[in-house]
C-alpha cells in the first residue's frame, strides 16, 4: 500500500464507489463502515441529508467522480477527528496484502491478554481449550473469501506478526471448511474462533480436530460489527 495510508485507502475507496454497479449501495457500505450517519457525512459536505440519502437509495443520480472524492475526503476527515481508528484499521489490513471484503480485521496487541478476556469480551464459548491461553493479536476474516480466493501462502500470511493470535472465521454453517482448511497451514494459530453459530450447530468433528492440533476452539453468534467494535477496543 501506497506510504500514506489515508492518501492510498482514499483512492480505493473512491474507485470502488465510481466503478460499482450500484454506487449508492457501496457509498452506503463504506459509511457505515466508518461508523458515519448520513447527518453528518451531510454536515461536513455542506448538503443536506437528504441528498445522502437519495444518492444511497439510487433516487438521485450516480455521483460524479469529483462528489465522490470529496464524499470519501469527508469520511476519512471525520474518522481522523475521532481519532483514525478505522483509517489505521484499514491500513493494516491492505498492507498486509488482502482486500477488506476479506479480512474484515487485523490488529496486533500491545501486550498479551489471556484468551479468557478476549473471549467474555465478545461472548464466546471455548469448545475446546488450547495448548497457549494468551494471545497478542487477532484477524478475523470472511471465511468464504478466503478460503476461495487464498492460496496457502495468503493463508498464512492471515497470521499478521505472529501466530499467537485468534483466527476468526465468519459467515459460517458448521465450521467444516475452517478447520479442513487448517489442516494444511502450519504453524497453526493459538485460538481458532468460529462466528455465526452456536455450539449446538458446530461439525460433529470439529472440536477433534481442534484438540490434534492443539488451538483453541471457540464459537459466537454476536452481531458481527457488536463483535467488531468489541474487538478494537481491547488493550
Amino acid at each position: 500500500m501506497d506510504t500514506d495510508p489515508r492518501a492510498g485507502l482514499a483512492e480505493r475507496i473512491a474507485g470502488e464507489i465510481t466503478l460499482s454497479d450500484d454506487p449508492g449501495a457501496t457509498l452506503r457500505k463504506w459509511r457505515t463502515d466508518f461508523d458515519v450517519s448520513q447527518t453528518d457525512l451531510a454536515k461536513e459536505l455542506g448538503v443536506s441529508s437528504s441528498v445522502i440519502s437519495d444518492y444511497e437509495s439510487g433516487r438521485r443520480e450516480s455521483p460524479g467522480i469529483d462528489l465522490v472524492s470529496r464524499i470519501v475526503h469527508a469520511l476519512l476527515e471525520i474518522d481522523q477527528r475521532r481519532g483514525g481508528d478505522h483509517i489505521r484499521q484499514y491500513a493494516r489490513v491492505l498492507s498486509a496484502g488482502f482486500e477488506s471484503d476479506v479480512v474484515l480485521d487485523l490488529r496486533e496487541y500491545p501486550t498479551t491478554v489471556p484468551l479468557s478476556t478476549v473471549y467474555d469480551t465478545i461472548d464466546a464459548t471455548e469448545v475446546v481449550s488450547g495448548e497457549r491461553d494468551r494471545v497478542s493479536g487477532h484477524t478475523i476474516v470472511d471465511s468464504i473469501q478466503a478460503i476461495s480466493r487464498l492460496s496457502s501462502d495468503e493463508f498464512y500470511r492471515l497470521y499478521g506478526q505472529s501466530t499467537n493470535r485468534v483466527l476468526g472465521f465468519t459467515n459460517v454453517t458448521r465450521g467444516e471448511s475452517p478447520l479442513v482448511a487448517l489442516r494444511v497451514v502450519n504453524p497453526k494459530p493459538n485460538a481458532v474462533l468460529l462466528h455465526g453459530i452456536e455450539e449446538s450447530d458446530l461439525w460433529e468433528h470439529a472440536p477433534t480436530l481442534a484438540q490434534r492440533d492443539g488451538f483453541s476452539l471457540a464459537v459466537t453468534d454476536l452481531d458481527l460489527d457488536v463483535m467488531l467494535d468489541r474487538l478494537r477496543e481491547l488493550p
